[in-house]
């Protein structure tokens, strides 16, 4: 075992032991985090675990929505290759909890994921039993990966993303991944440069894959699903309105698209803004920059399924951008003006949106890539560029429309990720344990 990884372990069960007492004091004051605290302790019931039935057991880590989403499309094609099968979902957010929970609790069983712990994943992993423990995207976890390892329990990184963002990070520490990504069976990555990346890190090169991202898949099949009626009642009120949705903004992202929107004003009066923070605790920030410009505004909790009667709407709840990306005439993604690695522009791609970014993309290389490379997206180095790309767009909405299309074929031409995602994890299996 490289003394890397055992500082890493000894530093890590400090940070527990000592950092519990006063978390569990803050969730019961507040009452944050308190849903699930018992299992990210380890502390699951075996009885309700007695109720998994099946085999091969898979256990998938999703830690938040974004990877719950990508790895629902997943397991539906684990399920067809494996009828038998079992599968437990971990994630750490309780908005992905809830997801998996409300949405997916016919096909898999959904756990709140347990700390990076020893004790707490020894206890886990001896409850569950899984064959196979797969990652979704970034989540390389030490302790989770030499604990399985110690149990004989398959490890697997499935829709692998390493960014160029974080690659210098992870090499600084590089024994220490080396040894833990060498006692990992596979790795299934999005990209070519996921794969070269993650090979740097340590990573066998036979056992490396690029299989691409499953998330489009699930896309694709939210957008296919003609009976959506969510926002069908401001769909209805919108009618000739055009529509400009920021979304995913971060940091000061949120002024910069007031003041697009104020200049476009000037081009197109009956505006819609539509403004959907990353973080719903930028919202407090985001309503008294709206006040002090003297801008009227309205949350969407507030309207209900009534009127707009202002010029921006501001989404204050989570799960729901999905589905607003519907009404766009034109879309922009945040965390790309700001540098935090750009969000995933393929959501209002696979509704046919024109969708514009910063250039700070450097989490979603090959979304952005593949939207650049069919001109269905396109980069604005700053603001104005912004603004002229969307006055450009509003005005002449047959190249809008274009665009769109051709955002739209972007990740149709990605289509089969989540099954290729699939069938490596089930090639993972001995003989004895397939399906």
């Amino acid at each position: 075992m490289h003394s890397t990884y055992r500082i890493y372990q000894i530093f890590s069960s400090l940070a527990v032991i000592a950092g519990f007492p006063p978390f569990w004091l803050y969730s019961r004051l507040t009452g944050r985090h308190r849903d699930g605290l018992s299992q990210r302790l380890g502390r699951y019931s075996p009885v309700d675990a007695a109720h998994i039935q099946g085999s091969p057991r898979f256990w998938i880590h999703a830690a938040s929505m974004g990877e719950v989403m990508a790895a629902d499309a997943l397991i539906d094609h684990l399920r067809l290759m494996c009828p038998g099968c079992a599968i437990i979902l971990s994630t750490v957010t309780e908005h992905g909890y809830r997801l998996a929970e409300q949405h997916m609790s016919d096909k898999v069983y959904p756990i709140y994921a347990p700390i990076d712990f020893i004790p707490a994943l020894s206890r886990t992993m001896r409850i569950f039993r899984p064959d196979i423990l797969a990652f979704m995207e970034t989540e390389l976890w030490p302790n989770w990966i030499m604990t399985a390892h110690g149990m004989g329990i398959k490890t697997v990184l499935i829709n692998g993303r390493i960014s160029r963002r974080s690659i210098g990070r992870y090499l600084k520490i590089r024994p220490m991944m080396s040894e833990l990504l060498n006692h990992m069976s596979g790795f299934s990555m999005i990209q070519a440069g996921d794969a070269a990346r993650i090979c740097q890190m340590g990573a066998p090169v036979a056992r490396v894959t690029v299989n691409g991202n499953a998330k489009y898949d699930r896309l694709l099949n939210q957008t296919n699903e003609m009976d959506r009626q969510s926002v069908q009642w401001l769909l209805d009120r919108l009618t000739g309105r055009p529509v400009f949705l920021a979304g995913s903004i971060r940091q000061e992202e949120y002024r910069m698209m007031i003041t697009v929107f104020e200049d476009l004003q000037g081009f197109f009066p009956d505006l819609l803004l539509i403004l959907a923070p990353r973080h719903l605790g930028r919202l407090p920030d985001i309503c008294r920059e709206l006040s002090a410009r003297g801008i009227g505004f309205q949350k969407r909790t507030d309207i209900g399924s009534g009127a707009i009667t202002t010029p921006i709407l501001v989404l204050d709840t989570m799960g729901e951008l999905k589905d607003f990306y519907r009404l766009a005439d034109v879309v922009f993604c945040g965390g790309s003006l700001a540098p935090k690695g750009g969000q995933n522009v393929m959501e209002p791609a696979a509704w046919g949106k024109p969708v514009l970014f910063g250039p700070h993309m450097d989490d979603f290389l090959d979304a952005r890539d593949m939207l650049e490379a069919t001109g269905g997206g396109r980069t604005v180095a700053d603001t104005r560029a912004l603004f002229e790309n969307v006055r450009l767009l509003l005005t002449h909405s047959d190249q809008a429309a274009a665009m769109g299309s051709r955002a739209r074929i972007a990740v149709e031409s990605n289509r089969g990720a989540a099954k290729r995602h699939a069938r490596f994890m089930v090639r993972q299996l001995t003989s004895s344990d397939r399906c």
